[in-house]
């Protein structure tokens, strides 16, 4: 349950402000008297399903990089300290890093990666001219 909050806590505060604002609304005069009751349900079970495929989405992909560095590949990781041309940093065994439960470390790193902002590394290779003739 823990992960679960630390993931989607800033969406479920974004609901929290929708449904303030649908209580406000559904709750004025020129409202019919139903409409709370709809708007608050409606609101809720479409925050509902959206935080919860996110959650759903996101525990998949978590689990997908841990594999993926425990096999010794190489994964990418979003730095979102460092706002200038090069935001992300490749991730592996061989790098010295090494994981503590949902997080990347390394000693010579300042910083730790959550393993929700991370995805497989594929580099991109450049075709060779005699591939762009055929």
């Amino acid at each position: 349950m823990d992960r679960f909050f630390e993931l989607e806590i800033p969406y479920i505060v974004i609901m929290l402000f929708f449904l303030a604002v649908t209580a406000f609304v559904t709750t004025r005069d020129f409202m019919p008297r139903v409409a709370f009751k709809r708007g608050m349900l409606g609101v809720f079970g479409i925050f509902a399903i959206m935080i919860g495929i996110h959650y759903y989405v996101t525990s998949a992909r978590m689990e997908g990089v841990k594999e993926i560095f425990n096999k010794g590949e190489t994964i990418i990781c979003e730095n979102k300290m460092r706002r200038t041309i090069s935001q992300s940093v490749l991730i592996s065994k061989e790098l010295g890093w090494h994981i503590d439960g949902d997080y990347f470390k390394n000693p010579d790193y300042v910083r730790d990666f959550h393993t929700a902002r991370c995805v497989d590394y594929a580099p991109i290779a450049a075709k060779a001219k005699e591939d762009n003739k055929q």
